[in-house]
């Protein structure tokens, strides 16, 4: 799988439970080769014209290009939130090993 199209995907959740229960979906239905769960961020945003300040948790999903609009679908049927963040990056460089082991799941 070329480089380009291997991706980071980044996911807020409103605690730890939704998130594992995501990040294990995910992983389950191979939409992602991995989830890591970093808890309590603070996030400050514009939410319906007012500024929100809350607790969340981030995950970070290791996927690929080809697997984003699925893994978006799924997060969104899944998630308490009306918008849920979903935005990817590409990975550009990694360790090969990883790399094999990520494209080997999500072939």
């Amino acid at each position: 799988m070329p480089a380009i199209h291997r991706r980071i995907v980044f996911i807020t959740a409103p605690n730890e439970e939704e998130g594992a229960r995501l990040a294990k979906t995910l992983v389950a239905e191979s939409l992602a080769a991995c989830v890591n769960i970093i808890p309590s961020i603070r996030s400050i945003y514009m939410w319906k014209g007012e500024v929100c300040d809350e607790r969340e948790v981030l995950l970070v999903a290791k996927s690929s290009a080809e697997k984003f609009p699925a893994l978006a679908s799924r997060v969104a049927s899944l998630h308490s939130y009306e918008t849920p963040e979903v935005i990817s990056t590409p990975i550009i460089e990694g360790s090969q090993a990883y790399l094999d082991w990520m494209d080997g799941i999500l072939e």
